[in-house]
């Protein structure tokens, strides 16, 4: 293994290099698909999707998996092609997952299939269309992210250890949203349920497996591997909890998405299940009746709010946050990782849990 990076890592800088490949990448299928002659508005809504807005985590923990494995000084191209490949499944997932939350902006725009119903307003079946157009949109992503990652050049000595990490990350996501659907409805006091598909929707795609990737990149060992996901399970796990408050207190000018979506879809996140536990009979009846319906206003959403924070549950959710924090931080402490990339973890287990977007 070559000697590890010394000088802290320029994040930003990998990140334009990441967008870069994506912008051209995306102007080539662009060219590709008016040279066919080929509807342009599904090349162009998918441009402006992946490239506008989005924190660009996935990549950013690519790049940090492979310096933690022994990278030193810019990535070469096929890592940076790879971590594209990550923001290209993303943007797969966030298309499906508007669509099936009937989500009508994201990035404080339109979503994909608000934006095709839009477009073909003159049509009767508008909204349907623009439904099945977005699902059609995110399998070409999905498409168009494995092209990335297997034409990236990777070194085939490290070949089939990236693509077995993929492998699991496409499969892991996909449970974890339907464990997702499984949950959602009525609200419940079960706190297992919206911690396990935490671990699957978020934890294991949005930090685990993205820092895999990258360290399989790097040829690392299976001991770096487990000291990763030491620290990326509960980092995740903090992520995602953090969403959660987010979607329910968060400001949508900020977040680019409304605050009432998750209660009106009856989403299963520890905030209720905390609720539902320590509530009163009066404040259950409430909880039963807001959450979960399309009905729900702002009026309805602030007393459910309130339920929240009189029963603890945001408070209980925040200090559990600030533990899986304090968990990833130790897990790094152990892993005795570059020191670097210990650096940019410890930043990223930090904005990643008190961010307000």
């Amino acid at each position: 293994m070559s000697r590890a990076v010394a000088e802290p890592i320029s994040l930003p800088a990998v990140l334009h290099r990441v967008d870069q490949v994506l912008k051209d990448f995306l102007d080539a299928k662009a060219r590709a698909a008016a040279t066919r002659k080929l509807p342009p508005e599904v090349t162009s809504l998918l441009r402006n999707f992946v490239l506008n807005g989005g924190k660009r985590i996935r990549p950013m923990l690519c790049a940090v998996g492979w310096y933690a494995a022994g990278g030193r000084h810019e990535p070469p191209p096929y890592v940076i092609q790879a971590a594209a490949s990550l923001e290209m499944f993303h943007s797969f997932a966030l298309i499906h997952d508007d669509v099936m939350d009937a989500a009508h902006s994201r990035r404080g725009a339109p979503t994909v299939h608000r934006a095709l119903s839009e477009r073909y307003a003159h049509r009767r079946d508008a909204d349907r269309f623009g439904e099945h157009g977005a699902i059609l949109l995110g399998d070409l992503a999905h498409a168009w992210s494995d092209e990335l990652l297997y034409g990236a050049g990777v070194p085939p000595t490290r070949a089939d250890a990236v693509r077995a990490v993929a492998d699991a990350m496409r499969w892991e996501v996909m449970f974890g949203q339907y464990l997702d659907l499984v949950a959602s409805g009525p609200p419940g006091a079960d706190a297992d349920a919206p911690l396990r598909i935490a671990r699957y929707k978020t934890a294991r795609y949005t930090v685990e497996r993205p820092l895999h990737l990258g360290a399989a990149l790097g040829g690392a060992s299976q001991e770096l591997m487990t000291s990763l996901s030491e620290y990326a399970l509960p980092i995740g796990e903090a992520f995602q909890l953090r969403d959660d408050i987010l979607g329910t207190y968060g400001d949508p000018r900020t977040t680019g998405k409304p605050c009432l979506d998750d209660l009106r879809d009856g989403k299963c996140t520890l905030l209720v299940a905390f609720a539902m536990r320590d509530a009163d009979e009066e404040q259950r009846r409430l909880l039963r009746t807001a959450i979960g319906s399309p009905a729900l206003g702002e009026e309805d959403a602030a007393r459910v709010r309130q339920v929240f924070d009189a029963t603890g549950a945001r408070a209980a959710v925040e200090r559990l946050i600030r533990t899986r924090q304090e968990e990833a931080c130790h897990a790094l402490t152990r892993a005795a990782l570059p020191p670097a990339a210990d650096a940019a973890l410890r930043e990223i287990a930090i904005t990643s849990t008190v961010r307000t977007s």
